[in-house]
């Protein structure tokens, strides 16, 4: 099994399916995982597979480290398209990411006015005013609803401690349409015990398009399995599956877009 540990604080560029060139902030540690979720599919694998010694980063340690990439991508001539908040596990957990996003604006006015700042979520923290006040100020709020089926959650996504998908759903809401929902369809069986991790089916999927029509984002993002995962026996939902869910969210007046 192969996973991916990022480098801390910065990382890539690399080319992103939904956002271009992406230049990486990474706010967990570079040694490990940490993350408010322990998703099967996560390409970082299991959190306990990857418990990190190292501290995470400061947010100077965070500013001088974008700026000095961003310094070397001017004389390069290529600057991102997106300054994408993601990495080791879940941004929001850094007890300074309200801050350090005020900094990332700054340097981005300064050296790559073009480009977006970007943050991905799990959500699990979006009931912090902190954390909501930050997300309101980036250009895309990447914000995941794998389901709204309890079952299905705790079975895939794992939270650790309490997670309340109706609560989620409300603090979803308050974001106005300021927010973009990503949600991972995929198929196949957990090998270990067999259950089924299908969620591409009419029980999931119409509560789920159920509920994208009463937050309104701006816009969803589908997409499926694109690299190894920690558990075995998943599989990518097929191209006419998220074309057929895209084209549903498309005919309710939100724009959609399918990454295979």
């Amino acid at each position: 099994m192969s996973t991916i540990i990022y480098p801390s604080p910065i990382f890539g560029p690399v080319h992103s399916r939904r956002l271009g060139i992406s230049l990486g902030i990474n706010l967990l540690p570079a040694d490990g995982k940490v993350c408010s979720f322990d998703c099967i599919y996560c390409e970082c694998g299991f959190n306990e597979d990857h418990r990190p010694t190292l501290p995470l980063p400061t947010r100077e340690e965070v500013a001088q480290a974008l700026e000095k990439k961003l310094q070397k991508m001017t004389t390069e001539g290529q600057l991102p398209d997106v300054l994408t908040f993601a990495g080791n596990g879940e941004p929001t957990c850094h007890p300074h990411f309200a801050e350090i996003i005020y900094d990332t604006i700054l340097l981005r006015d300064q050296y790559c006015p073009k480009a977006k700042v970007c943050v991905l979520s799990n959500s699990t923290m979006i009931h912090r005013q902190q954390v909501h006040d930050a997300l309101m100020k980036v250009d895309d709020n990447i914000l995941k609803l794998d389901t709204v089926d309890p079952d299905y959650i705790n079975k895939v996504d794992h939270p650790n401690g309490t997670y309340d998908v109706n609560a989620i759903i409300e603090h979803m809401k308050a974001f106005h349409g300021h927010l973009i929902i990503q949600t991972m369809f995929m198929r196949g069986t957990i090998q270990q015990s067999m259950e089924s991790v299908d969620n591409t089916g009419e029980e999931y999927v119409v509560p789920w398009l159920e509920v994208i029509k009463q937050v309104k984002p701006q816009q969803v993002m589908v997409y499926t399995i694109d690299r190894e995962t920690p558990a075995q026996g998943l599989e990518k939902a097929s191209r006419e599956q998220l074309d057929a869910i895209r084209d549903r969210v498309i005919a309710a007046g939100i724009p959609c877009s399918a990454s295979y």
